[in-house]
C-alpha cells in the first residue's frame, strides 16, 4: 500500500501480525471524529505542546527555572499529549489500531498506558503530521477568506470545507468529506490559479452565491430521494 504522503496519508505496518497495514488519512471526516470544531483546535494545540510551552514560559518568567515540584505537572501534560495524539491517529483510521498505538487500562487505583508497537514519540510526531494536513494544509494557497482576519482561530469547522468542496468542485458529500485540507487547497489553487484574494464585499457576494448553489444541490438530492 502506497500512501499519498503529499496529501497527508500515513501507512502503519505491523510486520509481526502478518505484515498488516493500516492507512491513516486526515480527511475532513476524520477531523470531525476528533470532536467539535473547538475541540479540534484544542487537540491541534495540545499535540504541538502549547500547554507545556506555556508552563515553561511562566516558570522562566517568575522562577527563572523549572522547580522539581513541577515535575508531576509536566508528566501529566506529557500524558495528555500522548492521549490526544492517540485519539488523532485512531480518528484518521477506519480500523482499530490499538496494536500499533497501545491503550489506556485501569490498574488498581490508577490508569496506566500499555504501549503498542509505536513509540510515544512516533505517535506524537505522526499525529502532528496528520493534523497539519487535516486542519492547516501544506500547500501555499489562500485560506477561506473568512479565516484570514487573524492568525489564530478558536474552531475548525470541517463542514464548511466539505460544503465548499461540493459547491466549487461539484463533488458528492462522501468525496468532499474524504479530502484532506492539503488536497482541498491544491484543488482550489488549480481551479483559481491567479487568485489575488477578495475584498470583504466580493467575498460576501461569493458566499451568497455558494449558499444559493448549496441550497439548489440539496433540493435536487431531496427530490431524487423522494
Amino acid at each position: 500500500m502506497t500512501p499519498l504522503t503529499d496529501l497527508g496519508e500515513v501507512v502503519l505496518s505491523d510486520r509481526v501480525d502478518g505484515n498488516k497495514e493500516f492507512i491513516l488519512r486526515p480527511s475532513f471526516s476524520a477531523m470531525t471524529r476528533i470532536g467539535s470544531p473547538e475541540e479540534i483546535v484544542a487537540a491541534y494545540a495540545t499535540i504541538h505542546g502549547s500547554d507545556v510551552q506555556h508552563l515553561l514560559a511562566l516558570c522562566a518568567a517568575h522562577l527563572g527555572m523549572l522547580p522539581d515540584w513541577m515535575s508531576p505537572q509536566i508528566y501529566r501534560m506529557a500524558e495528555k499529549v500522548l492521549s490526544v495524539s492517540m485519539q488523532v491517529l485512531q480518528a484518521c483510521c477506519e480500523e482499530d489500531i490499538t496494536p500499533m498505538i497501545g491503550e489506556w487500562k485501569g490498574w488498581s487505583r490508577y490508569i496506566v498506558y500499555r504501549p503498542g508497537k509505536l513509540s510515544r514519540n512516533d505517535i506524537i510526531i505522526i499525529a502532528q503530521h496528520l493534523m497539519t494536513h487535516g486542519v492547516i494544509g501544506k500547500a501555499k494557497v489562500r485560506k477561506l477568506q473568512r479565516h484570514e482576519s487573524s492568525t489564530t482561530t478558536a474552531e475548525f469547522n470541517a463542514m464548511e470545507y466539505i460544503n465548499a468542496a461540493r459547491t466549487h468542485f461539484e463533488m458528492t458529500r462522501e468525496d468532499a468529506a474524504h479530502l484532506t485540507m492539503t488536497e482541498f487547497a491544491l484543488l482550489l489553487n488549480a481551479k483559481y490559479p491567479n487568485q489575488k484574494g477578495l475584498t470583504r464585499e466580493e467575498y460576501d457576494e461569493v458566499m451568497d452565491d455558494d449558499e444559493r448553489r448549496w441550497r439548489q444541490m440539496m433540493d435536487r438530492e431531496i427530490r431524487q430521494q423522494s
